[in-house]
């Protein structure tokens, strides 16, 4: 049977998230897209245009939607101050959600749609899309298999001048909240391990074209003693870094390069006599589940799996708040100049 959708937030965006459900049999098989919400009523109509939904009910007002659609499951692609409560209203009309990142726009709420999706037995899942693609979790595996003995430290590098226009140029901790927060929950799910706290920088350049905090660097204290180190900037102009960032994994016997694109190197100690003992190259695997590294199809099947077999979905809410938790602990750092507890 299929899944009745309402799709929430008709911007660019959404159509991501349309394209992977299109493009994807399984997806296309298992979703219906019965209705499209969007506070401009003619850009609901131009997505439905775009992508043949024209049986799909188009409106303003989400639980209307909802009631007159019936619809079992919500696509939130709102912007983040809209999120709350797009996501309280859906569970609360007897949805399961998936949510766009960020999941909420404080601990606090985040804290309260997680009761709220207890409380109303709804899945309530992020769609943390760039953990689910094949170098990340080329990378998860190979610091899983104890290739380079003991993880002791991930250190990513992000520099890209992106000139979006709209709400991103005028948004508060624009790096952090909006873009930084993808590799800070990669990086947590490649280590395997819990953010204990956190000390950030963030400044916004000369020349940026953003009101707020184009750049920041942030050094997380993971358990085990795993630090992992973050430098980034969304104004560096000249030859920029992959959107996955850089990434150089250190462990008790060696190290992982990734370039964030297809640039793979890994190597131990060699054993030549003297101060450098040089090194030897080892394999780093291809991902063995091909079907976990599509991206926002991968997010939308895992969560479609967990609302028909009740498993829990990778990116539900409940544990995403960490990586939420890992944003808000770098902005306060940035706000106070001092090392902050991560709690969550």
């Amino acid at each position: 049977m299929k899944l009745n959708a309402v799709l929430c937030g008709c911007g660019a965006m959404s159509k991501g998230w349309l394209r992977a459900i299109k493009e994807t049999p399984d997806l296309a098989e298992a979703i219906e897209i019965v209705g499209l919400v969007d506070v401009n009523p003619a850009a609901a109509e131009a997505l439905a245009e775009e992508f043949g939904l024209s049986a799909a009910r188009v409106g303003t007002d989400l639980a209307e939607i909802i009631g007159q659609t019936k619809a079992n499951i919500v696509f939130d692609v709102v912007i983040p101050t809209a999120r709350f409560n797009i996501v309280s209203t859906a569970m609360k009309a007897g949805c399961h959600v998936l949510s766009e990142k960020p999941m909420a726009t404080s601990l606090a709420e985040g804290a309260a749609l997680i009761d709220l999706a207890a409380e109303t037995g709804k899945i309530h899942a992020i769609i943390q899309n760039r953990r689910f693609i094949s170098g990340i979790r080329r990378l998860r595996r190979f610091v899983e298999s104890g290739a380079i003995g003991e993880l002791t430290g991930i250190h990513c590098d992000f520099f890209i001048a992106p000139h979006f226009g709209g709400f991103r140029e005028e948004m508060d901790n624009v790096l952090l909240l909006d873009m930084a927060i993808h590799t800070f929950d990669a990086a947590r799910y490649v280590a395997g391990k819990k953010p204990l706290a956190v000390y950030c920088v963030e400044r916004n350049p000369k020349g940026s074209w953003y009101r707020h905090g184009a750049s920041a660097n942030a050094t997380f204290e993971f358990s085990d003693d795993v630090v992992f180190t973050y430098r980034g900037s969304w104004c560096a102009e000249g030859e920029r870094t992959s959107w996955e960032s850089q990434w150089r994994i250190v462990g008790s016997k060696g190290m992982l390069t990734w370039d964030g694109e297809d640039g793979f190197k890994a190597a131990v100690a060699g054993n030549e006599p003297g101060l450098l003992h040089g090194f030897s190259p080892v394999e780093v695997p291809a991902p063995e589940r091909v079907e976990e590294t599509h991206g926002h199809a991968s997010v939308i099947a895992s969560f479609v799996e967990a609302i028909r077999t009740g498993k829990r979905p990778e990116t539900v809410s409940s544990d995403n708040i960490r990586s939420l938790a890992m944003v808000f602990g770098a902005i306060e750092s940035a706000k106070t100049g001092r090392r902050v507890d991560i709690s969550a």
